[in-house]
Formats: structure tokens, sequence, C-alpha cells
């Protein structure tokens, strides 16, 4: 039975079967539950009691954040200010700052404090447009606390409609194991890596492989014991130096490879052929004055691209999608229409989800936007809550500045 109808819509349907963004200018879609049940013309919409008008306003799906570490405690404005100051992010790192500045903060807090931070951000992000949102552990770094992250976003998930997906992230070694690596790292493999998987704590496994944090032999040792777990792998590749992690994410179907700052054509060519989803994370290549990614190169190859936040409290402090839309566009040269793809249907690949689309059976993530262009919303990225009209998460409406819907 259809319970909504959204109708005299621009839908963007970011269906794979259709052109581009699978645009449909005078569309409708029809919600049951939690999913969309029907899409198509306007004229051939099915009738129901309660419809909204859509005013010609553009539809999309929800947008899908892949890639945040938004569990964290404490603030690090001061590398902000350092590297504003012409610091780079390794030189502040090995200074004590980067990740081992929130150990102490986040190791600290209470899981109320934890949760309740969290929270915020995932409002934030909700208010944004981001009706899906994964979120890594990897700010505390031992077994213990890594688990106890994993908890809490699964307690803050329990309490709303937002999607969470929850990621265990094997981010540094951190400053009191330097001396004993290798036991770090077979902890991580045999009492860290079994235990999220065995408690349906993650869905998978993101190894930071770069200089100044895992070899890339490290790396794959967690990536087969993520894998002998049941977990997925992703990656975070590249970022600062090219130590061969998208080729090794290809190699193991890797879900996705995020940064890519630097990477090899070989590496390029192997996430080609595995199907594997090359994450864009502007925010962070923008502040930390790092070279775009080559997203030329990835377009030739036909990789999907997927655009994050990569929220953080060191080096992207931003919660919403339509600025690192902007910055896809502006900064690293994605057109439109990658990006849109990047947050909705190549982001859902990324975290091996169906969806990211206004489909017939998938989830009822829609947004209704202040305007009708799609171009409009990375034009205006700095009045994302002010272009929504209209969120529905899973079928519900969450805000509305439109009419009331007619019966």
């Amino acid at each position: 039975m259809i319970e909504l109808v959204i109708h005299n819509a621009r839908v963007m349907t970011c269906d794979p079967s259709r052109l581009g963004l699978g645009l449909i200018d005078h569309g409708a879609i029809a919600l049951s539950g939690s999913a969309i049940r029907w899409v198509g013309d306007d004229a051939d919409r099915p009738r129901c009691e309660r419809e909204l008008d859509a005013g010609g306003r553009l539809v999309t799906p929800g947008l899908i954040d892949c890639h945040s570490h938004a569990i964290f405690a404490g603030e690090r404005a001061n590398e902000f200010g350092m590297r504003a100051a012409g610091r780079s992010y390794l030189e502040i790192a090995r200074a004590g700052g980067g990740i081992a500045a929130s150990l102490g903060p986040t190791r600290a807090a209470s899981d109320v404090e934890l949760i309740g931070g969290l929270v915020g951000r995932l409002d934030a992000a909700l208010a944004g447009g981001t009706t899906t949102i994964e979120v890594k552990t990897g700010y505390d770094l031992t077994v213990d606390g890594e688990l106890r992250l994993l908890r809490c976003i699964a307690t803050a998930a329990g309490s709303r409609s937002q999607r969470v997906v929850p990621t265990l992230l094997a981010h540094v070694v951190p400053p009191d194991r330097a001396g004993a690596r290798d036991a770090f790292v077979a902890e991580l493999c045999g009492r860290l890596i079994p235990c999220a998987a065995e408690a349906g704590l993650a869905t998978s496994l993101d190894v930071y492989c770069d200089e100044g944090a895992f070899t890339l032999a490290e790396t794959r040792a967690m990536f087969h014991a993520a894998r002998a777990a049941g977990l997925a792998v992703r990656g975070h590749a590249g970022q600062f130096r090219d130590l061969g992690a998208a080729e090794l994410l290809g190699e193991l179907s890797g879900l996705s490879a995020d940064h890519l700052e630097q990477i090899s054509d070989a590496g390029v060519a192997a996430l080609a052929r595995a199907g594997t989803v090359a994450v864009m994370l502007p925010g962070a290549c923008v502040q930390l004055r790092l070279p775009a990614p080559p997203v030329e190169r990835l377009r030739r190859a036909g990789v999907a691209m997927a655009v994050a936040s990569d929220l953080n409290p060191g080096s992207s402090y931003c919660e919403t999608l339509p600025i690192q839309l902007w910055l896809a566009t502006t900064h690293l040269g994605m057109t439109v229409e990658e990006a849109w793809l990047g947050v909705t249907r190549h982001a859902a690949r990324a975290l091996g989800l169906g969806g990211g689309t206004i489909t017939r059976g998938a989830r009822g993530d829609v947004i209704v936007w202040a305007c009708d262009d799609p171009a409009t919303v990375p034009y205006r990225y700095g009045a994302a809550t002010r272009l929504i009209d209209a969120v529905f998460v899973a079928g519900e409406r969450l805000a509305s500045t439109l009419a009331p819907l007619a019966s």
C-alpha cells in the first residue's frame, strides 16, 4: 500500500540504468514503509491520499558520507593555526600533534561524553542532508578502547533513524607501542579484529597504509585477518606517500581506497579491475595543501569515485557534504555529475551497501531541495541547511519547510 506520493518534482534517480544522474524532469516517487515503491513520470503516478507537491523542486537520494572519524573527544584548533603558519601535517605529528593528540582526550572521556559528542555531529550531518554516515574508530588505539568506541557508535546508532555504518580503523601505532610494532599488529590481528567481528560491531576494517602509519606488510596482515573474520576491507591509501596500498586493495577486492593523492598507474588499474571505489576527501586535501588526487586518470580508467567529509578533529572538521561537493568540483576537477554520484550511488558502493538511488525497493532516504538544478547545491555550498526543504529518512519525514501534506 502506497503511503505517500511526492509529485511535481525534478527527480534525480542516480539510477545506473539511466544516463548521467537519471533525471526525470516531471517526476514523482511513492513511498511505503521504509522504502521507495515506485518512481516515474508524474502523469503516471499512483494515487494516494497523502501527497506532497514539490513545486518543481529537485528531489534526490539522501546523501551518504562514506568516510568519517566522527567519534572522538577534544579538538585541535591549535594545529590549524600551525598549518596556517606553514607547518606540515607530518611535522606537527612528529612534534606530538596529529592523531596522537586525540588519544588522551578520547581515552579520558566517559561513554556518555563520547556518545553525546558523536550524536551532536550526526545531527549536524543530518541537517546538511546526510542520511547515511560511516563512523570509524581509531582515536584510542588499544584493544579494549577501540571496542569501547564501537560500542558507543552502536549505542548512538540505535537511537536514530539515520543510518550509521560502523568501521574498525587501524589508524596508527600509538607512541607508547612504537618500540613493539610487531606485537601491536599481532594484537590487532589476533584479538581486536576477531572480537569486533564476532560481536557484530563493525562491517569492515580500514587500515591507514602510509608514511607515518602502517607499512604495506602490516596492512596485508591485518587485511587477511579481517577477511578471515568475515569483515570487508577498506584503506586509507597514498595520502602522503604511495606504498602500494591501492594495488593491495585491488588484489583483495577491497570496497574502497580513500585519499589517493599519491597513486601509481598500476594502482589505478588495480582499482579499475577490482571495481574498488576511489573515495575523494577534498576537505583534508585542501586543508593540508596536498596535491589533488588524479581525477582524470581515475576517470579514464573507469574507476567509480565517491566524495566524503573525512570529518575528524585534525584535518577536516566538517560535518556536512555540500561543502565537499563544492571542493570536489572546484579544487579536484570533478564534474557536478561525478560529485553527486560520489555522495549517493558510489558512496553506497564504497560501504558495501545497495541504494544511494531513487529506484524501486531502495531505502526511502529522500531530500527535497529548494532549487531545481543539481549544480545549485555545490554552487551555494554555504547555504546547505537553507537549501533543504524536506528530509525523509527510511520513509519518515523528519523536517520540512514545505506546505502540509495534501490529503
